[in-house]
Formats: structure tokens, C-alpha cells, sequence
């Protein structure tokens, strides 16, 4: 069926889906939350995440805060169970949320389903796609801000090239912070390890998905994808308050705020945009009262130039990941295959290419005739730019254009791909260097200003 039509046909057939309950306990070892959704008529579902404790001193969760704190990550876990009916009411049954409030949530929902609502042809708007209702006013929350007694950061960390950049660049004391990962891999656990984290210091988070949602899915109910940003933002958020550690030092780029599809605001990257990192300052500083100081130290920079900063730490070259494709094999490796693998292969070839990007990839990812299509988009020559974590057309045609320079001073043969581009497109002027450029609309303080600026301009 086509999927506007099930759109329609599920929006009626399930009007509700409620937020039933949530729990947060915890023993010796873990931190244990508990998300009660329900779609009438349909299922239940009963989502979990548990928080190892180790040796890590954390706060007492039974106040009004952690509780708090609690409730709201369930409020973005629960759109990716709603997302497969898209009912057009959630009815809260255990908190509460004022109208600033819900049209807080109702704007990330729609901006951060935006590609869901694209690629599955569902036409809709922000004021009718949903309406949010909370039943027990009881649950409203009046209290004042934590005294400021915390210090230090914590980092989460993905196993791509971008949050080790942080790593190396933030100099956080990895003795007494802190890095987090959901759902540890070989990968992000030997990242920590490089990057001089002990086991005491890695916040491991594990996240599990219903069965129900995974039964919806194989059926062909409403899929897609949904703002993970986001929960990573209030988990992490959650952890820093639990720790009583001030920042959480975020690694996305401005190169995220760049729309996905010409004309329209349709962002892969929505929650990791300065327009959610903004939003969210306001809405934790004003509703979860935490001195907790959520931002992103890479803000200021292209993708080109974490990428010349990330070509500099050899250590990672081996260990790194970030394609979603190979993330979900026994082993993490790069596909070769995606768009993914292709914009870390292009965005790193002006500094490592050809013999220490083959060494990492396992082939020459530029050679691949099949994958010219994927390439032509990720240059802006494409119907959309590829929904996934890529930088921008400008960054792509630059770092191309880079590197089929270097490649013809050594008087070599371009690749398949290059020579594709060069024959069709027009090579940039390399001359004004992108990789020299610092974006002051960011939300990092004087320090940590410093210190980046330092990495940037720093001589080669």
C-alpha cells in the first residue's frame, strides 16, 4: 500500500497512542528505566535502558529531578513507536507538559521525522500531524535550579572520526571525566581506550528496542528514520547531572545544518543542527533545571576541517567506524557500499589518500563505477543530497577538487569516480581555503574557543 495512504488509513483506524507510565530504579550495579506505551487496539510496547553503575558515584535518582529528567527521555523515546501508526493524538498519563512545552516537542517531532515524512510521501503540516494531551495536571513540576556545584565533562563518543577529534582536541583529564557510549562496540570501546579512558571512566548505556516495534516494522507499518540526537541529548544530559559533571561536549559540525532536498527543511541531521543544540539550551536550562551545559565543541567547523584535523591522529585510522551499514554485521566494518563510507572516504582523500585510505577502507572506494550515482548526489549533481550524516555540497566539491589536484602534480591516473568529475563538472578554486575558516555562532565558551581555534590554525 502506498504509504500516504497508510498514513491516512492508520490515522484513523488508531487515533491515540498513549504514554502509559515510566519507572526509574537502580541497585548496586545499574540504572534501570522503563518506558509503558501503548497504541489501542494494536500493542503495547515496553521500552528499556540501563546505565552501569561500576564504580562511578552517582546521585541519588529518587528526587523530582532524576524523575523529571527520566520522564522527558521517555517523551523522545516514544516517537519511535508512534511513528508506526502516527495516531493523531498522544495522550501523556504520567506527567505533565505546559503549552510551551508541547509546542517545544511538537517542533523537534515534525523537524525530526521530516525525512520519515519525505521518503515515505506523507503530506502533512506542524500544526495538524499531531496534538499532544496531558490528563493529570497533578504531575506539574515547580522547583528551582540545582546549586551549581559541577565541573569536568563528558563526552559521547560514537566511534567515527568526529567525536575523536573532541577527544584529542577538548584535552579533557580522562581520569576524573568521563566518555559515554550507548550501546558499546569493539569499536567505541577501543576509541575510549585510545583516547586514555579506563573502564571506571566509560559510561556504557544500553538501549533496547520493543519486540512489538520490530513485529510493526516487518509488517510494513510507518518506518523511518527518527532524531536519535535527541535521546542521546537528554540520556546524556540525564548522566551529566547523575555525575554531577557540568558539559556535555557534543561532536557535531555547522556542516549539519544543511537541509537534505533544495527549498524545503528537511534535515537528516535535524537533531544535531545549532537550531535543536539552541532549543534545547532554553528548554533544559528552563525545564530540567540541571547546571548541566549542553553543546557541541565542533560546532564551529566544516567537515573538511575535522577531517584534516582527524588525518593528523594516526593512532584511530584503523579503529575508527561510521558506517551504519557495516555497524549492524558481528564485526563493525565500512560497507563500501553507502553513502556513508563514501563521504568519509571522499572528505579524508585530500590528506590520506591513496595508500592510508585504501589501508582503512580495504579498496579504492573511488574506483567503484556503481556507487557514481551516490557520488553525484553527495556533490549537489543528485535529485536530493543522500539522507545520511554527511557534510555539505560545498565541502564535497572542495575536497574532489583537492585531491584531483594533488593527484596531478604526482602526473598519476585519476580514479574512475575523479576522472568522472572532472570530465562533467567544474574543478572548485582550491585557493581560498576552507579548512582556515572558524564560524563564531557557537555555543562554546571563551576557553574552549581557544582551544579549537588552536587545532585550526595550527601549521600542518
Amino acid at each position: 500500500m502506498d504509504k500516504s495512504l497508510q498514513f491516512e488509513q492508520y490515522r484513523k483506524e488508531y487515533k491515540e497512542f498513549y504514554f502509559n507510565n515510566y519507572s526509574i530504579k537502580d541497585d548496586d550495579e545499574n540504572i534501570y528505566l522503563q518506558y509503558e506505551f501503548e497504541i489501542p487496539g494494536l500493542t503495547k510496547f515496553s521500552p528499556k535502558i540501563r546505565i552501569a553503575k561500576k564504580s562511578m558515584k552517582f546521585k541519588n535518582i529518587n528526587t523530582k529531578y532524576a524523575k523529571n529528567m527520566a520522564f522527558h527521555i521517555g517523551l523522545i523515546e516514544l516517537i519511535s513507536y508512534w511513528k508506526s501508526t502516527c495516531s493523531p493524538k498522544i495522550i501523556i498519563k504520567c506527567g505533565y507538559l505546559n503549552q510551551e512545552q508541547i509546542n517545544w516537542w511538537k517542533k523537534l517531532y515534525f523537524y525530526g521525522l521530516g525525512e520519515l515524512f519525505y521518503t515515505n510521501n506523507i503530506k502533512t503540516n506542524i500544526k495538524d500531524f499531531v496534538n499532544i494531551e496531558c490528563i493529570d495536571r497533578a504531575n506539574e513540576l515547580e522547583y528551582d535550579k540545582i546549586e551549581d556545584k559541577s565541573s569536568g565533562y563528558i563526552v559521547p563518543i560514537g566511534g567515527g572520526k568526529d567525536s575523536v577529534v573532541t577527544l584529542e582536541t577538548l584535552k579533557i583529564d580522562t581520569k576524573k571525566d568521563y566518555c559515554l557510549i550507548v550501546n558499546p562496540k569493539f569499536v567505541t570501546l577501543k576509541c575510549a581506550e585510545i583516547a586514555g579512558f579506563d573502564d571506571n571512566n566509560i559510561i556504557e548505556v544500553y538501549r533496547s528496542i520493543d519486540e512489538n516495534l520490530i513485529d510493526l516494522n516487518t509488517k510494513g507499518y510507518i518506518n523511518g528514520h527518527t532524531p536519535f540526537s535527541t535521546m542521546l541529548a537528554f540520556l546524556s544530559y540525564f548522566v551529566a547531572y547523575l555525575l554531577s559533571k557540568k558539559y556535555v561536549a557534543l561532536s557535531n559540525e555547522n556542516s549539519a545544518n544543511e537541509s537534505n532536498v533544495e527549498g524545503q527543511k528537511i534535515n537528516h541531521q535535524y537533531s544535531k543542527s545549532f537550531e535543536f543544540e539552541c532549543d534545547f539550551e532554553k528548554y533544559s536550562d528552563k525545564y530540567l533545571k540541571a547546571p548541566v551545559k549542553y553543546f557541541s565543541f565542533l560546532r564551529p567547523l566544516n567537515e573538511l576541517q575535522i577531517a584534516k584535523i582527524f588525518s593528523r591522529h594516526g593512532k584511530y585510522h584503523s579503529i575508527f567506524k561510521s558506517c551504519n551499514v557495516g555497524s549492524k554485521e558481528k564485526e563493525w566494518k565500512w560497507c563500501c557500499n553507502c553513502a556513508k563510507c563514501l563521504f568519509a572516504y571522499t572528505i579524508l582523500s585530500p590528506y590520506l589518500y591513496r595508500e592510508k585510505l585504501v589501508s582503512i577502507f580495504g579498496e579504492d572506494m573511488f574506483e567503484k563505477r556503481d556507487l557514481l550515482k551516490t557520488f553525484l548526489e553527495l556533490t549537489g549533481n543528485g535529485k536530493t543530497k543522500p539522507f545520511d550524516c554527511v557534510g555539505t555540497f560545498k565541502e564535497v566539491n572542495f575536497a574532489i577538487s583537492k585531491t584531483i589536484q594533488n593527484i596531478e602534480k604526482t602526473n598519476k591516473k585519476l580514479p574512475y569516480l575523479l576522472q568522472y568529475y572532472k570530465d562533467n563538472y567544474i574543478i572548485v578554486d582550491t585557493t581560498e581555503d576552507i579548512t582556515m575558516q572558524y564560524d563564531d555562532n557557537n555555543n562554546l565558551n571563551e576557553e574552549q574557543n581557544a582551544m579549537l581555534r588552536k587545532e585550526v590554525f595550527s601549521s600542518d
